[in-house]
C-alpha cells in the first residue's frame, strides 16, 4: 500500500487568519499535482493565528468549525486529506491548540488537542492541555498526529506505536535555535517506533524568534526522505507502507519489550 504525503512549509502572519488562509490556497494551487495515490497534506502548527495566545478570546475558532469548513472545502477541491496543521480553538472549557484530520470528502474524522504545553511560549498560561491521543484510519493506513513539543515525550509517542500507528503526522512551530533537537527527535521517534514520521514546521520570523523550517519526512528505519530548507516551500513524497511491517518483523522491538520491569523502576 502507498500513500503520498505533502508538507506545506509556510510562514504565518500573526493574528491574520484571512492572509494565512490565502497563503494555503495559493500554495495548493501552485504546488499540488494530482495523483492516483491517496495524498495527505500537512501544514504548520497554529497556522491560522500563529502564537497570538494573548488574543485567544478574539481570534480563536469556536470548536474549530471555521477551520474544518475551510480545510474541508480544500480537501474536496483537490481530493486530498488534510492532517494536522493545528489552530487556536475555543471550547466551552477554554482554549486549545487543536489539530484536525479531514478526509477527501471534506469530513472531520479526528482531532487532537496538544497534550504537552510548552511553557517557553506561555501555552500553559493560555491553553488547556489535551487529554487523549489521535488515531484514525487513513485509506486503510493506521495514522496518528501530535503537535510540536509532544515529540520530546518518547513515552507518549510509544503509545501510538503500540496501537499500530504506521504514519505519524507532526505540525510544529520549532525555532532555529533548537533545530538540531528537531531533526534528532524526529529521526529517533521514527527509528524507535519503526514508523513513518511526516513533520511540517513553520518558517519565517516573529519578534525575536526565527522559525527553522526544515520540515521532514522520515522512513521507519530513520532514513530522511525529504528535508525542507529555511523558507516557504512544498514537498511531496510517496511512502511504501510495506516498509513498516518489514522492519517490525526484522527487528522485533515490540515483541522484545519488558514493560513489567520498566514499570517497577519508576515507583
Amino acid at each position: 500500500m502507498k500513500l503520498r504525503v505533502g508538507v506545506l512549509q509556510l510562514d504565518i502572519a500573526i493574528g491574520d487568519e484571512k492572509k494565512n488562509r490565502e497563503n494555503i490556497e495559493r500554495w495548493m494551487s501552485q504546488a499540488y499535482v494530482p495523483s492516483d495515490v491517496p495524498t495527505a497534506i500537512v501544514v504548520p502548527e497554529l497556522w491560522n493565528t500563529g502564537y497570538a495566545l494573548e488574543r485567544a478570546s478574539e481570534l480563536a475558532d469556536t470548536e474549530g468549525k471555521r477551520t474544518a469548513a475551510f480545510l474541508g472545502n480544500l480537501a474536496k477541491k483537490y481530493g486530498v486529506w488534510f492532517v494536522g496543521g493545528s489552530v487556536l480553538v475555543s471550547t466551552k472549557e477554554g482554549h486549545t491548540n487543536r489539530a484536525q484530520a479531514i478526509n477527501p470528502q471534506g469530513e472531520l474524522v479526528a482531532w487532537y488537542d496538544k497534550v504537552h504545553l510548552f511553557r517557553l511560549m506561555d501555552e500553559d498560561k493560555y491553553l488547556l492541555s489535551g487529554k487523549k491521543d489521535c488515531l484514525f484510519d487513513l485509506e486503510g493506513i493506521k495514522a496518528g498526529c501530535v503537535i510540536c513539543y509532544d515529540i520530546r515525550f518518547c513515552e507518549w509517542l510509544r503509545t501510538y506505536a503500540l496501537r499500530g500507528t504506521e504514519v505519524l503526522f507532526v505540525s510544529a512551530e520549532w525555532p532555529s535555535s533548537r533545530v538540531d533537537h528537531w531533526k534528532t527527535l524526529l529521526r529517533a521517534r521514527a527509528i524507535e517506533n519503526q514508523m513513518y514520521v511526516v513533520a511540517c514546521n513553520r518558517c519565517g520570523t516573529t519578534g525575536n524568534t526565527h522559525f527553522a523550517g526544515g520540515s521532514m519526512v522520515i522512513g521507519p528505519k530513520g532514513e530522511v526522505l525529504f528535508e525542507g530548507s529555511e523558507g516557504e516551500e512544498a514537498g511531496f513524497v510517496t511512502l511504501n507502507l510495506e516498509a513498516v511491517s518489514e522492519i517490525r518483523k526484522f527487528i522485533t522491538v515490540f515483541n522484545d519489550r519488558v514493560p513489567e520491569i520498566y514499570d517497577t523502576q519508576t515507583k
